[in-house]
């Protein structure tokens, strides 16, 4: 070997992604990774884990029913964990990872601004506000923002849209996606839809969809709306454990799934007034605190008259200051307002 050869400096980066590289060729399916044979995987799959990443978003208790030892279970979630890079970094390598976080526009540049840049994958956005404030406007929105090229603020993916009001109109679609420049056959393609009936439903659709996002793409997991059954079948004091309980597990499958694949997650919530409230905005978010710390980012949607203007407020984020956008909601979709109905607005205050 040539001594400049011998000496050649080695790129500690480009040999942990070589081998990062490796293990991912090495566990693609799930029969792969160590100790999982067809009829364990096949266990994993009833159980709704269908690909590697589900797996290593699990933990052992919630493999206890496939049948496998503890620490079986361990082993197995540690060889999942590996094919995805889960280990611990230092502070500057997060910086750098990151990067790999994408921002989706929400067709609003103010509010694009406001949220610095548009909506993160690997995070959970929650628009709340009272019935026709442009919630199920928004995720019809997103759901053709998505499509975009990152040239045009989007993620060159599909969505997966989870309704359970009945709210999605596929000719609300066309309408957005012709004045977008998109075609509304291949648009239509390119969004996954799943009607969930009860709170049960919305969680078994939610669990099992693992697979459709990793064959379509999926970079939008929208859930429209994210209470509305939990509301209406959980009744009294005597039940808010249980309904808690189960929202949280809810959530936390939806973030395990946006930061397995690096996709936006969005849902939206009803909102309850509190008559005991004398001073200020009496209109709150459904699902209490676990709603509020799992959602990263929440954004209060509230009519400004009974035209097309909407005001958009940040209400918390990781790292961002609240702040408030005003925008519209025409038939073109999500748009920005003019400086004349800017103006008109500040006026009408």
């Amino acid at each position: 070997m040539p001594e400049e050869e011998a000496n050649e400096p080695i790129d500690a980066e480009e040999t942990e992604q070589k081998e990062l590289d490796a293990r991912k060729s090495k566990y693609q399916f799930m029969e792969d990774l160590p100790g999982v044979g067809p009829a364990t995987a096949q266990k994993l799959r009833e159980l709704g884990y269908h690909t590697v990443e589900s797996v290593a978003m699990a933990t052992y208790r919630e493999l206890e029913p496939v049948g496998v030892s503890e620490k079986k279970a361990f082993q197995i979630i540690d060889a999942a964990r590996s094919a995805i890079g889960i280990n611990f970094v230092r502070a500057d390598e997060l910086y750098k990872m990151r990067k790999d976080v994408l921002r989706l526009t929400s067709g609003s540049k103010a509010l694009d601004t406001m949220v610095a840049g548009g909506l993160e994958t690997q995070t959970i956005t929650e628009f709340y506000g009272e019935y026709g404030s442009g919630k199920s406007q928004f995720c019809h929105q997103l759901c053709l923002n998505v499509q975009l090229p990152p040239e045009r603020g989007g993620l060159g993916g599909s969505a997966l849209y989870l309704d359970t009001e009945n709210t999605f109109r596929l000719e609300r679609i066309v309408q957005m996606a012709k004045h977008l420049g998109l075609d509304p056959e291949q648009a239509t393609k390119n969004i996954i839809y799943a009607e969930a009936f009860t709170s049960d439903h919305q969680m078994f659709l939610l669990e099992n969809a693992d697979e459709v996002i990793k064959a379509n793409n999926v970079k939008l997991i929208i859930v429209d709306s994210l209470t509305a059954h939990f509301r209406s079948e959980y009744i009294g004091r005597e039940m808010l454990a249980s309904r808690q309980q189960k929202l949280n597990k809810h959530m936390h499958k939806l973030i395990a799934l946006a930061r397995a694949f690096n996709a936006v997650a969005v849902v939206t919530n009803q909102v309850m007034a509190k008559p005991d409230q004398f001073f200020g905005d009496a209109t709150h978010p459904i699902g209490g605190h676990i709603v509020g710390h799992t959602s990263h980012t929440r954004i209060y949607l509230r009519r400004a008259s009974h035209g097309p203007v909407r005001i958009a407020r940040l209400v918390s984020s990781p790292y961002l200051p609240e702040g408030e956008e005003i925008l519209k909601v025409t038939e073109n979709g999500i748009e920005d307002v003019t400086e004349e109905e800017k103006a008109a607005k500040t006026r009408g205050r």
